[in-house]
């Protein structure tokens, strides 16, 4: 299964990799590292810096877990195994024939390089092999890790446990109207479509939108659904055009990447998201 020497590279410091993999890792984090995108996010008063990329690669492995109906943790542990093997870079190099975020390996049997190279179908990948560990859900998050990777360095998973907890707190909705999440994004973003976030929202959140214009309205009927959603936009802000994210009286502006206090609006699980 998963072997990526390049997973000996962490998040968010810069290390520089012993193999060519790594070396090719660090060079593009290094470059990232000097963009003027970013999103930041803070929990428990921990920070994680990612590039847009990351973001929504991350935000996609949550989303996941949202739409299976797994507790926080399951995205806990495969955000701390995405950042260990790929830092959330959706790879198609890796030791062996190791392929994606996680890097799944075709000849393990994870599926074809199509299949592993698509997020949605590598995190319900690895959430398919997460629960039929026994215990998943009270083990040590590195263990069980493992025990789905079976990597070269299992030891490695544990210096991200943290980093993937802040995340999947936020992602999942478990900070609601306290989400600290800054984001952003570059400008020359190309022309985006409200649809198109719409299909990609019921393909990775499970969750049906109504579209009007460039206007994406979910309403998941949970508040914590409700700002895993609202998250979920925003980490796809760069990828999908998105402008504004507003949820719960609360609203993300790209202009300024921040959130700020709003007119509460419609119901309270109701999330409007603007394209373009």
């Amino acid at each position: 299964m998963t072997r990526s020497r390049a997973s000996r590279l962490m998040v968010p410091v810069l290390v520089v990799g012993l193999t060519a993999t790594g070396a090719v890792l660090g060079t593009r984090w290094a470059a990232a590292e000097l963009s003027p995108s970013r999103c930041v996010f803070t929990a428990a008063g921990e920070e994680v810096r990612l590039t847009p990329e990351q973001a929504a690669n991350a935000g996609t492995i949550a989303a996941v877990s949202v739409q299976r109906g797994l507790p926080p943790r399951a995205a806990t542990i495969a955000l701390a195994t995405a950042i260990q093997e790929s830092k959330l870079r959706n790879l198609r190099y890796g030791d062996a024939d190791s392929q994606g975020l996680f890097q799944q390996r075709p000849s393990q049997g994870w599926g074809s390089v199509e299949q592993i190279t698509d997020p949605v179908y590598a995190s319900n990948a690895f959430y398919d092999a997460l629960v039929q560990v026994e215990g998943w859900d009270q083990g040590v998050v590195t263990e069980v890790a493992q025990e789905v990777q079976r990597s070269a360095f299992p030891e490695a998973y544990a210096d991200h446990e943290q980093e993937g907890r802040v995340l999947a707190s936020i992602l999942t909705g478990q900070e609601g109207t306290g989400t600290d999440l800054t984001c952003r994004v570059a400008d020359e973003t190309q022309a985006g479509s409200a649809q198109a976030l719409a299909d990609k929202a019921l393909a990775q959140l499970g969750m049906p939108a109504q579209v009007d214009g460039q206007t994406v309205v979910l309403d998941p009927g949970d508040a914590r659904r409700a700002w895993a959603a609202a998250t979920w936009a925003v980490t796809h802000a760069q990828a999908e055009d998105v402008g504004s994210v507003r949820v719960q009286g609360r609203a993300w502006d790209r202009r300024s990447g921040e959130w700020s206090d709003v007119d509460a609006e419609g119901a309270p699980t109701t999330v409007v998201v603007e394209v373009g």
